[in-house]
């Protein structure tokens, strides 16, 4: 997965215009406009890097002109504690202003492709793979999905329109398993893939009668999810969701299941601990 960059500068504006409004009052009451420094990004932790492009650029946005960076580690990198990620040289009122922003982001994204990673560690060895949800944060969603692929996640759907997914409302609004899928497939092309998420094997039985592509096991026990995979035989995808931690994780890969989501690794991941230092 590759970012726009379109998208990315008109989500560093909107935040750089929330945190610096019309005036820094510190920076620009203190700091001369002709003053220059070098700053240093640092990990504090140790993880995995992601976002570093982006933080740059919150830069590059304030100061088009004389700013330079080098470089030396990258997305996907695995970071230990101590270790200098980059190293920037521009206005002083640039580096003070962008600190804030650029660190939000960078940190935001690292601890979504640490958290990712050891998801993937976790489930080593086993068919499973790791895969995010949509709950993602409002206009960050393609900075959070990127940073999932970073980590060695997998996405799922992006939005609502890459694919057809029912959950357990469109089937109760849609007059049941047979009758939702059925209606859904009459009008979706052949190339659009349907989901659809189950609570119990009789729910499981009826969506491999509908003729699903992928069906979703939602807050299943560990042991149903093996009876689900031995039912299934492959006739279908099987994605296991809910409530799933790196506590209960490999015990849920080795069931058999084809795809883990977890919502946790967008919508409550922890920041990675990054600083930005002026020398």
């Amino acid at each position: 997965m590759t970012l726009n960059s379109i998208y990315v500068d008109n989500l560093i504006k909107t935040a750089l215009l929330e945190d610096i409004n019309y005036l820094d009052t510190t920076t620009d009451y203190l700091i001369d406009e002709n003053q220059e420094n070098t700053a240093i990004f640092l990990a504090k932790s140790s993880g995995v890097l992601c976002g570093i492009e982006v933080a740059l650029r919150v830069f590059e946005i304030l100061q088009p002109n004389g700013f330079e960076a080098k470089v030396y580690k990258h997305d996907g990198d695995k970071l230990v504690k101590g270790e200098i990620i980059a190293e920037i040289h521009g206005k002083t009122r640039t580096i003070l202003k962008g600190e804030r922003t650029a660190l939000n982001l960078i940190q935001h994204m690292s601890g979504i492709a640490t958290a990712t990673n050891k998801a993937v560690e976790i489930v080593s060895g086993t068919k499973a793979s790791i895969a995010d949800t949509r709950k993602t944060l409002p206009g960050m969603r393609p900075l959070q999905k990127y940073a999932v692929t970073v980590g060695g996640g997998r996405n799922h759907r992006y939005n609502l329109s890459d694919a057809a997914m029912l959950k357990d409302n469109h089937i109760d609004a849609g007059g049941g398993i047979a009758n939702a899928v059925s209606k859904l497939k009459s009008k979706l092309g052949h190339m659009t893939k349907v989901e659809l998420e189950v609570r119990n094997l009789d729910e499981l039985n009826q969506a491999l009668e509908a003729g699903v592509d992928v069906i979703m096991l939602d807050n299943m026990s560990p042991e149903l999810m093996k009876q689900a995979v031995d039912i299934t035989a492959g006739k279908a995808l099987l994605e296991a969701s809910g409530g799933i931690t790196d506590e209960t994780l490999r015990e849920i890969a080795e069931t058999g299941v084809d795809i883990i989501s977890m919502g946790a690794l967008t919508h409550s991941v922890k920041a990675f601990d990054i600083s930005l230092k002026i020398k």
